[in-house]
């Protein structure tokens, strides 16, 4: 958060409870499914996406060089992504979609929808704001679903991430919710890539729960693996 031209931010977590219930098995995102313990969000100013994407590079050369970038990790998803639709459960009441990283939520889900071709995302896009997102968000725990399309990394970007895969392809979607994951998931959130198969628009390659983080604790740390 102290990078420039990021005004909102927020770290989400999986325990071991919360991987297990991710889907699909064989997942184009994560392999296996249940990799990838920790997810940050972020909101970038509109209009200063190249002038943050040069600083962070930059400073994240230099953060190298220091040796103060935590190494031992995996980048399982990283991607700056272009805002593409929101849609809200209660219409004008409640947060917007910009106060959704500074709001209490109690818990986000990661969809990820890959269609076969450009012209199906479109459809998917429209198929998603219409029809299936305002179904799914009626009388549900969540207050409302961001969808966004992904984008190119620089080339001078760190080795260690790869490039973004599905750029013309990829739909990702945030639910931000109002309960525990855990306890609304198998209501509200199994089943969602059979919907999207059955429109023949796209695949749901992820969806994973998460709890926000307790920033300056190590709350959930003992619960990111499986015992033994």
């Amino acid at each position: 958060m102290a990078m420039p031209w990021m005004y909102a931010g927020r770290r989400w977590v999986a325990t071991r409870d919360l991987q297990l219930l991710r889907y699909p098995e064989k997942s184009a995102v994560a392999q296996p499914v249940t990799a990838g313990c920790y997810l940050s969000t972020y909101w970038i100013t509109d209009g200063r996406y190249a002038d943050h994407m040069k600083w962070t590079v930059a400073i994240n050369k230099r953060l190298n060089r220091d040796a103060r970038v935590h190494q031992d990790r995996t980048h399982v998803f990283t991607a700056f992504q272009d805002h593409e639709a929101t849609v809200y459960r209660d219409g004008a009441a409640g947060p917007r979609d910009f106060h959704a990283l500074d709001h209490p939520y109690a818990g986000l889900v990661l969809e990820v929808v890959d269609s076969e071709t450009p012209e199906q995302r479109a459809e998917l896009v429209e198929w998603l704001r219409g029809r299936h997102l305002p179904k799914r968000l009626a009388g549900s725990p969540s207050a409302m679903v961001t969808v966004f399309r992904p984008t190119p990394l620089p080339g001078d970007r760190m080795t260690y991430v790869k490039q973004v895969e599905g750029v013309d392809t990829r739909l990702t979607l945030l639910w931000f919710l109002e309960a525990d994951p855990r306890d609304v998931w198998e209501e509200h959130f199994t089943g969602l890539d059979t919907e999207v198969a059955a429109t023949e628009l796209g695949t749901v390659q992820f969806a994973a729960p998460f709890v926000p983080t307790i920033p300056g604790t190590d709350r959930y740390v003992d619960q990111l693996r499986s015992a033994g």
